[in-house]
């Protein structure tokens, strides 16, 4: 197989470079079909427009009051993307998701660059309060947080099962001069694995996973993130 750069690594063998020239290609063919389907998904059609303006709670300016806002006011100036994170986090749970809850150790930072660009919220069906208490335990703050517990948005968007269980997903919703439609959820978590593993619908934003799998141990087979 040819060479496709210069580069050696201090003391590599021929037979690593071989296998690394090898993965090389499958890498560059992995990004290329990244970059096809970040392509495809943002070339779909508008979605469903929402069926009402969902009122959620959130914590008013001085922390320890509530105030009701709506779906429609969750778009700042400007911003017409609006994305939309579900942490399992239940009204009589005592502790929140670990999985979201790390997910969010490092969205939460990552969405002051973010925010920028796109409208950003944090949904839980737990109340304000206990959403608030649990984000300051893991020192978010960049993060707008909301509860649902009034509305039925988990119901609709897939966050909630009948029974009450909670999912994690997002969602995305785009504002147009026709009004709000939805725009994309990751589907993914509703697709089982071909090997039983995790859905892995949200890893694409998910630094932890993408670190663990440049090394030669992998993300392992039974390692979750833990409080």
């Amino acid at each position: 197989m040819a060479n496709l750069h210069e580069r050696r690594m201090p003391g590599e063998s021929e037979i690593y470079r071989a296998a690394r020239n090898e993965l090389l290609e499958l890498e560059r063919d992995l990004r290329a079909r990244v970059e096809a389907v970040a392509e495809k998904r943002r070339a779909l059609p508008v979605g469903g427009a929402i069926t009402h303006d969902y009122v959620f709670q959130e914590a008013a300016d001085d922390g320890d009051t509530e105030r009701d806002v709506k779906l429609s006011e969750l778009f700042a100036a400007g911003l017409d993307i609006l994305l939309v994170y579900s942490l399992m986090f239940a009204p009589d749970d005592e502790l929140a998701c670990p999985m979201c809850t790390a997910f969010l150790d490092s969205f939460d930072r990552a969405a002051n660059q973010a925010g920028e660009r796109i409208n950003i919220v944090v949904v839980a069906k737990a109340p304000i309060k206990k959403i608030r208490a649990w984000a300051k335990t893991r020192g978010w703050s960049n993060l707008r947080l909301l509860s649902s517990g009034t509305n039925s948005f988990n119901l609709d968007y897939f966050t909630e099962g009948a029974d009450g269980d909670q999912w994690s997903t997002l969602n995305v919703f785009r504002r147009t001069g026709d009004g709000i439609a939805h725009s994309y959820n990751a589907e993914l978590s509703g697709v089982p694995n071909v090997d039983g593993s995790h859905p892995r619908h949200v890893d694409m934003m998910w630094p932890l996973w993408n670190i663990l799998d440049l090394t030669p141990e992998g993300r392992g087979s039974d390692w979750y993130p833990s409080l």
